[in-house]
């Protein structure tokens, strides 16, 4: 079985993948001070839950954007899983992945990985829109080449921005309000997240679109991108496992 693991700057999702068939994942707060024994506690007893262990584990691969918790997530795979995990951008450079930007070195793992998943499930050029710490907005040629993209702050950390700059301001969930205009603080406050972002995200399609010059086919991922799925039509596909699935792809060596 392959172990897949996608870091992020919040959390830490671990994938069990049985060929392309995902058997479990389980996610965890993103800690650079997490030990390798610590994961291996967590998540050995989680995967016993549904019948796994982790001397099961015949392979694996990781994309991570927080450095600081690289030697913690390689070397628990190394001691635990007894593998040699991948790394998602040395697998990209061997499958000869086009990165056409400026400085290829300081592209976040997570942006390739999923412009991998995302041209081997959809045609032609792709807008893959990513929900997440930050809010990314990435092209993908129709060749399968990451080709850029526009990075947001996401809709969680302006929400704390929010809290932290203005004294008078709560800590708020993200939901979709009753109405755009809020008649008191918090549905004024989701309001301003909530559509706001809805606008951002149809703004910056729009433009991205009059800009490349081609038809593009939008697809979101992310743990809000059903939530802004629903009210814009300016998404095509909700694809919550992208990354992970992009993942498996490149430890395969394939880009389809």
């Amino acid at each position: 079985m392959l172990l897949v693991v996608d870091s992020g700057n919040t959390n830490v999702v671990f994938a069990l993948y049985d060929g392309r068939t995902m058997r479990g994942k389980w996610r965890a707060s993103t800690d650079p001070k997490r030990t390798p024994d610590e994961y291996a506690v967590w998540l050995a007893q989680l995967m016993a839950l549904q019948g796994f262990a982790l001397k099961g584990v015949t392979g694996a691969i990781i994309s991570n954007v927080v450095p600081a918790a690289t030697y913690g997530l390689v070397n628990f795979i190394r001691r635990y899983a007894d593998c040699e995990p991948v790394m998602a951008e040395e697998a990209w450079t061997r499958l000869g992945v086009p990165i056409r930007i400026d400085r290829p070195e300081q592209v976040g793992a997570d942006r390739v990985v999923n412009a991998v998943g995302a041209h081997a499930k959809y045609p032609g050029p792709l807008i893959v829109a990513d929900f997440g710490t930050a809010t990314t907005f990435d092209i993908v040629g129709a060749d399968g080449g990451y080709e850029g993209g526009v990075i947001c702050p996401g809709p969680n950390t302006s929400i704390e921005a929010l809290y932290i700059a203005a004294a008078r301001l709560p800590r708020i969930a993200i939901e979709k309000p009753e109405r755009v205009i809020g008649k008191s603080t918090v549905p004024a406050m989701q309001s301003g997240v909530f559509w706001g972002y809805v606008g951002l995200t149809e703004g910056l399609i729009r433009r991205i679109k009059e800009e490349y010059g081609q038809p593009m086919t939008v697809v979101a991922t992310g743990g809000l991108g059903v939530l802004f799925m629903q009210v814009t039509d300016a998404i095509d596909f909700h694809e919550p496992d992208l990354t992970l699935d992009g993942l498996v792809l490149l430890y395969e060596g394939k880009r389809a």
